[in-house]
């Protein structure tokens, strides 16, 4: 079947005003990203927050998103980080990553490098690529957790592994302070870490 994004929009539309939640953020993204349709921020958002008001994950990511970046309505981290918490708690890793972004800058919330920490976890767990890096960083440069050199090389060795170029220069910073013994012990971290999943590393 060839792709007609504007078929497609016409039949999202139709579940959408149904209250069919995946219809009505699979409208809001072709709004967003003029797929079938004439882009518009301000539709896309629409159609995002219906879906977002029934818990639907990705929508409440993506209204995280406009809010953050301004895209639709006036910028506003406070409300930004009020949607991607209500995503991340969904287990939505894209929120994960923004929120623990959020708490390490301060942005529409307390600065807090310890719940950094804890969202960049719950996101590398998921295997965003963001959230593998950032907790390498957290433990390279101590923010949120006691500073831990064969920690931060293996999350660094998982990102640079991912194919992530951050990654690779945070393993080859962290490498060159680090003893021979250490990048043993850190490699076979890296290693059980992968075995598992990044769960419980």
């Amino acid at each position: 079947v060839k792709q007609d994004n504007k078929t497609a929009v016409k039949w999202y539309k139709l579940a959408a005003e149904q209250g069919n939640s995946d219809a009505q953020y699979n409208l809001g993204w072709m709004y967003q990203e003029g797929l079938g349709v004439t882009q518009n921020d301000k539709t896309a958002l629409k159609w995002y927050r219906l879906a977002a008001d029934q818990q639907h994950n990705r929508a409440q990511y993506s209204l995280g998103w406009m809010y953050d970046f301004g895209l639709g309505v006036p910028q506003n981290y406070a409300t930004a980080a009020r949607w991607y918490r209500l995503a991340a708690e969904q287990g939505n890793s894209g929120a994960q990553y923004a929120l623990g972004y959020m708490f390490r800058l301060g942005y529409g919330v307390v600065k807090n490098n310890k719940t950094a920490v804890k969202w960049y976890k719950l996101a590398a767990e998921h295997g965003h690529a963001g959230g593998i890096y950032y907790l390498g960083v957290m433990y390279a440069t101590g923010q949120g957790v006691k500073q831990d050199k064969i920690y931060a090389y293996m999350w660094g060795n998982i990102s640079a592994s991912n194919g992530d170029e951050n990654g690779r220069i945070l393993l080859e910073n962290v490498s060159k302070v680090m003893t021979s013994n250490e990048i043993s012990i850190a490699t076979e971290l890296t290693e059980l870490c992968i075995e598992k999943r990044l769960k419980d590393c």
